[in-house]
């Protein structure tokens, strides 16, 4: 199981995958790619609701493009783990916090080809990569070797899709929706001691004497 750094660590990892992916992919001869051929070198960014939030105080999410973004939209308990108690803790341990991390994938570019061909090439990295294992995963979330993150394409409506870019304020740009499935944060992260479950007070009469 994972601590407190656990859902800032996927972002930061799947970002880190990405740079590190394409890299690699440009790297490959050129017999065994087929070559993107961008306007510049991608950006890969992890954006906050403030980056992406329209109005008067709006900040470009990228600082150049190409860029691909990935933004925590919706933070769900996992249905079937909820309160299920994990194998390796106290039996009356509660079990620890399971979460799905609900991410918007969008492509960022100042044309059509850029934006097709990076968006392509991401969608592409993720169907062949399915699982974040712990060597994917960056040391802050304090992952054990045995962690497996899996990572779906999510079923979101094109009306949900429009509602959220309507909340940023902004153009719509090229996105999809992933899910990455289970986050297991550990149920007593700090406890130093039992919780308190009783108080008992022993009242003891010692008298002056008659």
């Amino acid at each position: 199981m994972a601590n407190l750094l656990a859902i800032h660590s996927i972002g930061e990892s799947l970002v880190s995958y990405f740079t590190t992916a394409y890299r690699a992919y440009q790297a490959l001869p050129p017999d065994q790619r087929v070559d993107l051929d961008l306007s510049a070198n991608p950006q890969f960014a992890l954006v906050s609701s403030k980056e992406l939030g329209g109005g008067s105080e709006s900040v470009d999410p990228v600082q150049s493009r190409p860029a691909l973004t990935l933004y925590l939209y919706r933070v769900t308990m996992n249905e079937h783990l909820r309160n299920q108690h994990y194998t390796g803790l106290a039996s009356d341990a509660p079990p620890p916090l399971s979460l799905d991390l609900h991410y918007l994938l969008t492509v960022w570019a100042d044309n059509a080809k850029d934006e097709h061909r990076l968006f392509t090439w991401a969608m592409h990295v993720l169907h062949n990569h399915q699982t974040l294992s712990a060597s994917d995963l960056n040391d802050d979330g304090g992952w054990q070797p045995e962690e497996l993150i899996q990572l779906i394409p999510a079923e979101l409506s094109n009306e949900d899709l429009m509602r959220i870019w309507d909340t940023f304020q902004r153009p719509y740009a090229l996105s999809a929706s992933y899910i990455a499935r289970v986050v297991q944060i550990e149920p007593e992260l700090g406890q130093t001691g039992k919780p308190v479950v009783a108080r008992r007070i022993s009242l003891t009469n010692k008298g002056s004497g008659a």
